[in-house]
């Protein structure tokens, strides 16, 4: 093994702490190694790679001493893994179930026979990696996917680089042609290191880098050493490419790449989200836009990738979008258009191509990635830390391509290292010295069935997970109560109100709910339609869409004049046409179904003496309730709620009002009370002339706009529901 006692870092840090680690059993301290390496993505990916160790422990049953593998669950994440993350086996039992071993062809059964090996009562998956750890006869392993380590693995000259680099750096590393994780690789990697006495590593051709350690410590220094030398090798071969890395730039960075990134999401987003909605991300940093601009992209990207982990999560391979210097976004649209015909058909051809009749049914067959000349990468995912981590994911692959590229030598290449027995040298695709993963075994990994299994352990989807929707008005009130409602059922929402501060704290305790990243808040005020304007873009900006438009926001004048007269009308009705109607815009840019929730008033149908400029307006929105859901229609629904008097929560209920309507109805108060009292008492009041005598709380209001909003009234359009207790007066008439 190379000496690393005391090793120089360029790019990466030794984070390991003694005075944490010496209060950790082992356990313990596979986990704290596991986080360590989990929390820098140049290391390895989110959820990507796996960790072990093999631990002496009393059995449960026989108290005897026993070694038991412990080692990442299937689908855990290093950088957040805790103890109850890791599955515990028998290691006696993993290695006997080599007799039970079928043979290749049938390697997928073995994974049955992994929970029989379960130590203790742990109810936690094992990995499909279970065996490549028990099978290493080494107390401590790590399994990476590190950027430097797959642009090795994935050079076509990479077995000879990878012994320039051993003579370089004093290691010993292996190398392994490709073959897809399982049992077989497993006993593969045993028979190399039992082949090759004293080596300190291996890497897998097309996939990542194994490493290991006599301890916890000794594990983590050999695996980080080595990494960080792997990106000095690598990182030379890249700065000596410099301005010819793909073959250079085709075309500049597009200085407006930011507004038109903003107005070709929706269209992206739309096209995309054909069979399942999708929220979307975009991401132009330095290394993508090189990528994205660079001669070589269109041949690169079309390769595809050649590590499982990330394919698994961008496709075989992303949209590449052909996009001159001065397209407009007219003709960027068109050529999406054209593109996404092609990926589709091409993507289904793929699917017919290698499909076996035990294969699962034809998957969406729509990008996860698509990359636009100038403007950048879009990504998309369930939800918007999804859409994050693939973007991620598929700027590691970049950074493979850019590693494989560099490394490239003047003497022609044979036969690829990666060909092997699970695939010959005619299955690998090469470009500039990269090696792409071959179809047929990207087929076999991305139609697993145990790939499958693994989705459908998956938690049911929320109600209106998928689904972006802006509340204005989200501050407080009804707004809030939607906000926390939506946040709860899964959506993605963006809390939009002229109080920004408000807004910014319903936002923080719908995170509390839902996540962070699916939460934002932004200032608007909707009588301006420049900010109306400015608010969709910052909810295209967050999430990549909007699928539902709600607005709470209303005004109620404390006195009548002329001034109050027009600025009620403006806010409580003229606002909300011009909400709609650029909201209309950006739903027909998606050309998805979408849905409008206004909200109205019981006092649209009850006249009262002092209140006309807020029942007129009110009025008016249940009108422009019914013309909206006529002039968009088919695809966007249009309804609202007529709530009466809600108290609870609602700005347009400040103290002097209460004292006011409390002295108006001869109710006794204590006008020392506090806020909350007066309000308790006034609801009270307004509870007493209902059908119901219930107090109307904004939570109602917000699951009847929900309601609206959703799949459950999707034949619904054009209609009100009252939200008042049962008012006689307010019935229809």
């Amino acid at each position: 093994m190379a000496t690393i006692t005391t090793p120089t870092f360029h790019y990466l840090r030794d984070l390991w702490d003694d005075s944490v680690a010496a209060a950790l059993d082992e356990p313990e301290l596979l986990r704290y190694r596991s986080n360590l390496l989990g929390a820098d993505l140049r290391i390895t990916n989110f959820a990507g790679g796996n960790t072990s160790s093999k631990i002496t422990l009393p059995d449960p049953l026989t108290g005897e001493a026993t070694r038991v593998l412990w080692v990442k669950s299937s689908g855990g994440d290093l950088g957040t893994l805790r103890r109850n993350g890791l599955a515990t086996l028998y290691l006696d039992k993993l290695l006997a179930l080599e007799r039970r071993y079928p043979g290749v062809a049938q390697e997928d059964a073995m994974v049955d026979l992994y929970p029989l090996c379960t130590f203790g009562v742990n109810p936690v998956v094992a990995s499909i990696d279970t065996p490549l750890h028990g099978f290493l006869p080494f107390p401590h392993v790590d399994h990476l996917h590190p950027d430097w380590g797959i642009a090795l693995a994935a050079a076509a000259n990479g077995r000879e680089k990878m012994e320039e680099f051993n003579r370089e750096f004093g290691h010993r590393l292996v190398w392994v042609p490709w073959f897809r994780p399982g049992f077989e690789l497993g006993l593969m990697l045993r028979r190399a290191v039992e082949e090759n006495p004293g080596c300190d590593g291996l890497v897998l051709g097309g996939h990542g880098l194994f490493t290991w350690g006599e301890t916890q410590r000794a594990c983590y220094l050999n695996t980080i050493t080595t990494i960080d030398r792997l990106g000095q090798f690598v990182q030379r071969a890249i700065e000596r490419r410099g301005a010819k890395l793909f073959g250079g730039a085709a075309q500049p960075p597009r200085e407006n790449r930011r507004e038109l990134a903003l107005d070709l999401l929706p269209i992206l987003r739309g096209r995309v989200s054909q069979q399942k909605r999708v929220i979307a991300a975009w991401c132009d940093a330095p290394e993508v836009l090189r990528f994205v601009n660079a001669h070589d992209a269109a041949a690169l990207a079309h390769l595809g990738t050649s590590c499982p982990d990330h394919f698994i999560r961008t496709k075989i391979r992303p949209l590449f979008v052909p996009a001159a210097p001065r397209d407009d976004l007219a003709a960027l649209e068109q050529n999406i258009d054209a593109a996404l015909a092609a990926y589709r058909d091409e993507y289904a051809d793929y699917y017919r191509t290698h499909a076996q009749p035990g294969s699962p049914a034809l998957r969406d067959p729509n990008p996860a990635v698509v990359l636009i000349p100038g403007i950048g990468m879009f990504s998309f995912g369930k939800n918007r830390t999804e859409a994050r981590i693939v973007g991620e994911f598929y700027t590691n692959a970049i950074h493979v391509m850019e590693g494989s590229t560099a490394l490239s030598g003047d003497a022609p290449v044979g036969e690829v290292p990666q060909c092997g027995p699970a695939a010959p040298h005619s299955a690998f695709r090469t470009h500039t010295n990269y090696v792409a993963l071959p179809a047929s075994e990207a087929f076999r990994i991305e139609y697993w069935a145990l790939e499958e299994a693994k989705l459908r352990r998956q938690p049911a989807e929320k109600e209106l997970s998928r689904r972006i929707v802006l509340i204005v008005g989200g501050a407080s009130g009804i707004g809030r109560a939607t906000a926390l409602q939506a946040a709860e059922r899964g959506a993605h929402v963006m809390i939009a109100d002229r109080d920004l501060a408000g807004a910014e704290s319903a936002a923080q305790e719908a995170r509390a709910i839902a996540s962070r990243e699916a939460i934002a808040a932004v200032a608007v005020d909707i009588c301006n339609r420049d900010t109306i304007l400015s608010a969709l873009r910052a909810t295209v900006a967050a999430f990549g869409g909007l699928d539902i438009l709600i607005n709470t926001a209303a005004i109620f004048p404390s006195a009548q004049s002329d001034a109050a007269w027009q600025s009620t009308l403006n806010l409580n009705i003229t606002a909300n046409y011009l909400l709609a109607d650029e909201a209309a815009r950006l739903f027909a840019a998606q050309q998805l179904d979408a849905g409008i929730v206004l909200t109205s008033s019981a006092n649209a149908v009850v006249p009262k003496r002092g209140s006309e400029a807020y029942d007129v307006s009110k009025a008016a929105v249940s009108h422009l309730v019914r013309e909206l859901a006529v002039s968009l229609a088919p695809h966007i629904r249009v309804n609202g709620i007529s709530p009466a008097t809600v108290v609870q929560g609602s700005t347009m209920f400040p103290r002097d009002r209460m004292v006011a309507s409390l002295t108006k109805y001869g109710i006794a108060f204590d006008p020392a009370a506090s806020d909350d009292q007066l309000r308790e008492r006034l609801a009270a009041f307004y509870a007493k002339r209902t059908l119901t005598h219930q107090p109307i709380t904004p939570e109602d209001c917000a699951r009847a706009i929900l309601f609206l909003a959703g799949l459950h009234a999707r034949c619904t359009t054009g209609h009100l529901i009252p939200v008042d207790g049962g008012l006689p007066e307010a019935f229809l008439r």
